[in-house]
């Protein structure tokens, strides 16, 4: 496996997990308008613990199925990829009505408050269904990179998560400024279009005959 290839693939998840339009990104703006750049920082904080844990569970589930994943490499990789691009088209074609954050008066927060933002972070990433599949099908994907390569891959991409994440805390007024009705709309299409995509890609490697193995 080309280290390179392994690098683009992990940006590009990060870029289709990060630019996505959803509940956290809201909560962030709103954390880092009300109250400070802390609590949007803890916040996203929690939910890249809950990232990590995601990813951590899921590369033990298909370590422990190695076997069966080996037997089965071309199979699983055609699933996964037919997850991301199912989930793709059900995000491109989902009808919802988009709401702005709105400002609020900054006010001051005790280490109490910081720690239950930390766990609002936490809960509201891990109880989301599309994250558990996009980490999911991530590890189904690349079921037979090595070790190294897993890590390298999913240590780009949380990196790249993270630190757009911080971004997004440190940008919050001008991100609620320029974020149209319109514009949001626009983000969640592109968002979905990416991962759609990127499921299409690896169909097309497996099916091809171009597989993940060395």
């Amino acid at each position: 496996m080309n280290y390179t290839e392994v690098i683009i693939n992990g940006i590009l998840l990060g870029l289709a997990v990060a630019i996505s339009v959803g509940p956290t990104l809201f909560a962030v703006i709103r954390y880092s308008m009300h109250h400070t750049y802390k609590a949007g920082l803890a916040f996203v904080v929690g939910v890249s613990i809950s990232d990590i844990l995601y990813v951590l569970i899921a590369n033990t589930a298909t370590e422990t199925w190695r076997g069966a994943l080996q037997s089965y490499e071309q199979k699983i990789g055609l699933i996964g990829a037919i997850l991301f691009m199912a989930m793709g088209l059900y995000l491109f074609f989902k009808k919802y009505k988009p709401e702005r954050p709105k400002r609020g008066e900054a006010t001051a927060i005790s280490q109490t408050t910081y720690l239950k933002i930390f766990a609002s972070g936490f809960f509201m990433n891990t109880l989301n269904p599309a994250v558990m599949l996009i980490w999911l099908g991530a590890s189904l994907k690349i079921a037979a990179y090595s070790l190294l390569e897993k890590i390298l891959f999913f240590a780009v991409c949380l990196v790249l998560v993270l630190s757009i994440d911080f971004c997004k805390v440190f940008l919050a007024e001008k991100i609620r400024s320029w974020l149209t009705l319109r514009k949001i709309l626009y983000l969640n299409k592109a968002s979905a279009l990416i991962i759609f995509l990127f499921g299409a890609l690896i169909f097309y490697n497996f099916l091809s005959g171009t597989t993940m193995t060395h």
